[in-house]
C-alpha cells in the first residue's frame, strides 16, 4: 500500500510528525484490510486548517463551514457514466482539519491522535464505499469503524 501525506497545516511540530505519520499509515493500511480492499491501494491524506477545509467544503459540497474531515474517491461510480475498468489502485483523497481534531479531541475527552486516526478510518471507509446517509449504512459504518480502533488500541474508554 501506498499513503502519502501532505502537511499543509503547520502547527504539528516537526518532532512529532514522525510518530504521528507512522499511526496514520497504520491506521488506513488497517481499515483498507479489514475491508477487503487491495493490498496494492493508494492513498493520499492532506492534513489542513479550517480555512482550507471550509473552502473545500463549500466548493465540493455546497456546504458553508469548516467540517473535520472530507473523502475524495476516486474510484467512485456516478450515476450516467460509463462504466472503465480501472487499472489503478488510487483509491482517492482524505483531507482532514487540524484544527477540528483538536477541538473534537478537547470536547469527547480523549487524545489529538485518537481523534485525528478516527478521522483517517473514518475517511478511508469512505473511500472504500461506504456511507452513513441510511441509517442501516450508519451502523454498518459505526461497527467498521469501531472494530478498526479496538485492533489499533484506540478504543473508547
Amino acid at each position: 500500500m501506498i499513503i502519502d501525506i501532505f502537511w499543509e497545516e503547520e502547527s504539528i511540530l516537526q518532532e512529532r510528525r514522525e510518530p504521528l505519520a507512522a499511526l496514520l499509515n497504520q491506521a488506513i493500511n488497517k481499515t483498507i484490510r479489514m475491508s477487503d480492499g487491495s493490498e496494492e491501494a493508494e492513498v493520499s491524506l492532506v492534513l489542513v486548517d479550517d480555512q482550507r477545509i471550509h473552502a473545500l467544503n463549500l466548493e465540493y459540497r455546497g456546504v458553508d463551514r469548516p467540517t473535520d474531515v472530507l473523502s475524495f474517491a476516486l474510484q467512485e461510480e456516478m450515476e450516467g457514466e460509463p462504466e472503465i475498468e480501472v487499472v489503478d489502485e488510487m483509491l482517492g483523497d482524505i483531507v482532514i482539519s487540524v484544527e477540528r481534531a483538536r477541538n473534537q479531541a478537547k470536547e469527547y475527552g480523549h487524545s489529538f491522535e485518537r481523534e485525528i486516526v478516527y478521522l483517517a478510518v473514518h475517511g478511508t471507509l469512505h473511500l472504500l464505499g461506504y456511507d452513513h446517509e441510511e441509517e442501516n449504512n450508519k451502523q454498518e459504518m459505526r461497527n467498521k469503524e469501531e472494530e478498526v480502533m479496538v485492533k489499533l488500541r484506540l478504543e473508547r474508554v
